[in-house]
């Protein structure tokens, strides 16, 4: 593909690519030791704020997965990073077991608000507060947007409704910071000595995953887990091409049986 070097990076989704909640896509262990074999850094990435980087990094050991805590880099980091730059004192509607990865940022007499997927404090009262903050100044900070996630029973609302009934209650924008915003890939690859022409990221989400990484200047390949519908890469900027194809006809690739 015209522009691209040779590749560096791989950047690789966690939920929905290499696990569901506690079970492991089938395949996706070996075809992760594969990849440790080639000679390229990966990293993993992930807009999971549900748990934090240590619970996450405890759940994936339990399902056999080989990666040391460091190469998880996930939307809660990104959100720290910013509440830290800006001396912001959130509000955070995340859950309890989210709250680790914000140890020592002071929260009292909030002047911002955090959300993430956080279904217990999805509630009138927490919401309400969290609207007369905004209403008042507080800027409104999505961890991420997802309109949906994949659980065991099905597919369950993401945060991203929630913050658009803020958005439109309060006529305020929020500010983004997980997939598929360019400030997470960049940020993702910072400590990687490459550039967004020589990595790749790998996950389920076409709109996350593939779109976020193709808009930052990476190659984006969509894999098919078992559960996203060929309808939903509709009126997007992918161009999925069989593994048999010329890569250079896309800039993303579907794998439709590939677990990684």
């Amino acid at each position: 593909m015209a522009g691209r070097r040779a590749l560096k990076a791989v950047l690789i989704d966690l939920s929905g690519t290499l696990h569901v909640e506690e079970t492991a896509v089938p395949g996706a262990q070996d075809a992760l030791n594969r990849l440790r074999e080639a000679s390229v850094a990966v990293k993993f990435v992930t807009n999971t704020t549900k748990e934090s980087k240590k619970h996450l990094l405890e759940r994936l050991h339990r399902l056999n997965f080989d990666l040391q805590e460091e190469e998880i880099f996930t939307s809660l980091s990104a959100a720290r990073t910013l509440l830290e730059q800006k001396r912001h004192r959130p509000l955070l509607l995340v859950e309890d077991s989210a709250l680790q990865d914000f140890t020592g940022i002071e929260t009292s007499e909030p002047n911002a608000v955090v959300i993430g997927l956080a279904p217990e404090q999805f509630n009138y009262q927490t919401l309400n507060k969290a609207f007369r903050l905004v209403l008042d100044g507080a800027p409104l900070i999505a961890i991420h947007k997802a309109r949906y996630y994949k659980r065991r029973d099905g597919l369950a609302l993401g945060p991203g409704p929630f913050v658009a009934a803020l958005e439109y209650a309060t006529d305020r924008n929020a500010i983004v910071v997980g997939k598929p915003e360019k400030s997470f890939f960049a940020e993702a690859l910072s400590n990687l000595g490459c550039n967004p022409n020589e990595a790749v990221m790998i996950g389920d989400d076409a709109r996350d995953d593939v779109g976020g990484a193709q808009n930052a200047g990476m190659l984006g390949i969509l894999v098919r887990t078992g559960w996203r519908q060929r309808a939903q890469t509709r009126g997007l900027p992918i161009w999925p091409v069989r593994p048999s194809e010329p890569a250079a006809r896309s800039s993303s690739c579907d794998f439709p049986h590939a677990p990684l």
